[in-house]
């Protein structure tokens, strides 16, 4: 087995210095919109006996997610959260080093969306254990599993790493 060395951790930090700082403000202001968010609405749910409809297959309703996308690996266990959190700011990284090295826009626009959706949901897991859910969409028995702003920002984040990353293959 291979053990991480002081050059792999060189690396990183290079590849953490080619970070702009307009990408660095844009990460730090998405992660803050996503928590403010998350604790806000937390309040209000709790205060609204955990569901309010906004309109006709549109609901905030509070929910805590253990596990991952969908709740797989849900656990109660107390490494847990820990776990997960690392291995989210591990793959965070690894974007954010690979979008930095990259000319596209869209790319580097991939990587802040993915990187802030990441890193929120892994400081709020952090938190409690839990990841903060609140939008429900769906119609009577037919619903999407809740999920939130940063889960918004990684869907769009990858999906638009796969169509920069296809554009920089062809």
């Amino acid at each position: 087995m291979r053990t991480i060395s002081l050059t792999h951790f060189r690396r990183v930090k290079s590849g953490l210095e080619r970070l702009s700082v307009a990408q660095i403000i844009g990460i730090f202001l998405l992660v803050s919109i996503d928590l403010a968010v998350k604790f806000l609405l937390e309040a209000r749910l709790e205060a609204w006996r955990g569901s309010v409809s906004v309109f006709q297959g549109f609901d905030l309703t509070l929910g805590h997610n253990r596990g991952v996308s969908f709740g797989v690996l849900d656990s109660d266990h107390w490494i847990a959260p820990y776990i997960l959190s690392s291995v989210a700011v591990v793959l965070v990284v690894a974007v954010l080093i690979w979008t930095a090295e990259q000319k596209s826009k869209l790319v580097n626009a991939a990587g802040i969306l993915f990187a802030s959706g990441g890193l929120a949901n892994a400081i709020d897991r952090l938190g409690d254990g839990a990841v903060t859910d609140y939008l429900d969409f769906g119609w009577q028995a037919l619903r999407w599993p809740t999920f939130n702003l940063a889960d918004v920002f990684i869907f769009i984040g990858a999906a638009l790493l796969l169509l920069g990353w296809k554009r920089l293959k062809v």
